[in-house]
């Protein structure tokens, strides 16, 4: 979720920037069975480049993949 004001056309790119970031974590990527869909949801007023919203949503995701492999039992 992005705390900025994006639009319907800006959220989609945004999303599929995201997407970038399951290739730098996970190989292979994009299997038929993977279920691997990014969502993104628009929740502020404030202005922000969607360009560097989807920039920073990719390395989130990476992170985030990278983090849940460390901290899984």
């Amino acid at each position: 979720m992005a705390n900025v004001q994006l639009t319907k056309a800006e959220l989609v790119r945004v999303a599929r920037m995201a997407q970038d970031g399951l290739p730098r974590a996970i190989d292979p990527v994009h299997t038929p069975w993977d279920g691997d869909t990014m969502f993104a949801v628009s929740a502020g007023k404030r202005v922000e480049d969607p360009g560097r919203v989807g920039a920073l949503s990719a390395h989130a995701v990476t992170l985030a993949i990278r983090r849940a492999v460390r901290a899984a039992k």
